[in-house]
């Protein structure tokens, strides 16, 4: 995995765990397993150590079912187009830790021995677990959520005063302090912040990228990736490295582009001239 994927990674695990959905829905499921004490748990553990017992076994399943979900979602993001079969794909790939851990923790709660068959058994007992449990956090998560970006409109040819006005003023840019309220250049995600980057500074807004994508109308630009948005006069060209793709601002920056997008950015940008960053 190359530095990009892995800072996406963490942010993406970052997301999730400081998500307070997250975690209610862990402390429900809990709480849920602990009153009913199922698989003979109510019969064989006080009340104290069933919550133990349940608190740690989901506090670890769940983790580590949203850890593989995540890394192959990034990993995979250039191979499979749907977001929601990539993060299946990895809650599956979990069931067969998950069935190690349920089975050590038996062993240390209940003393039962450590077999390949208990392994396995447990393993296919997390499998359906770990792809409702993904289902569910798609279906809830903010991506899932977010609609389709449109793209801007096509300027008119002869626009009037109010309206080059409005094209230059965005209403993300209202956003801005002042002083960093110059022409949109390019957007980023950056955890639960789009970072706005503007001729005249950048800055930190406290927005969903689809909504801050949303307010950049009036600006010719587009997204070349789920976490990225460029103006298109910000564009230099792109370039190739290690088999990726790449748009280059007029600053220098490298911003990856995703596969969904190469087509489009190589058609619009493959033979852009070189501005000047002013």
């Amino acid at each position: 995995m190359d530095d990009v994927k892995l800072q996406f990674a963490l942010r993406e695990l970052r997301t999730f765990l400081v998500s307070w959905r997250y975690w209610a829905t862990i402390l429900v499921v809990v709480l849920l397993f602990t009153v009913t004490g199922p698989f003979g748990t109510g019969q064989t553990m006080p009340l104290l150590q069933r919550l133990s017992f349940w608190a740690l076994l989901h506090v670890m399943a769940f983790s580590m079912a949203v850890v593989f979900a995540t890394m192959i979602d990034v990993l995979l993001e250039d191979k499979i187009p749907s977001r929601l079969v990539r993060m299946l794909l990895g809650s599956a790939l979990a069931a067969l830790p998950i069935g190690l851990g349920i089975t050590l923790l038996q062993a240390g709660f209940t003393g039962d021995p450590i077999t390949a068959a208990e392994i396995l058994e447990q393993a296919s007992v997390s499998l359906p677990l770990c792809l409702l449990l993904c289902l569910l956090t798609y279906l809830t998560s903010s991506h899932a959520l977010q609609p389709p970006t449109p793209h801007a409109p096509a300027a008119p040819a002869e626009p009037s005063a109010s309206a080059e006005a409005v094209r230059q003023t965005p209403p993300l840019v209202q956003r801005l302090k002042p002083e960093n309220r110059g022409r949109l250049l390019r957007l980023s995600v950056q955890d639960h912040y789009t970072e706005v980057v503007t001729s005249r500074g950048r800055e930190l807004v406290l927005l969903r990228f689809s909504d801050a994508l949303n307010e950049t109308a009036g600006v010719s630009g587009r997204r070349v990736h789920r976490s990225h948005w460029i103006a298109d006069e910000h564009v230099k060209g792109i370039a190739r490295e290690r088999g990726k793709l790449f748009v280059e601002t007029a600053d220098g920056t490298l911003i990856p582009v995703s596969r969904p997008y190469e087509a489009e950015i190589r058609g619009r940008f493959g033979v852009k001239p070189p501005v000047s960053a002013g």
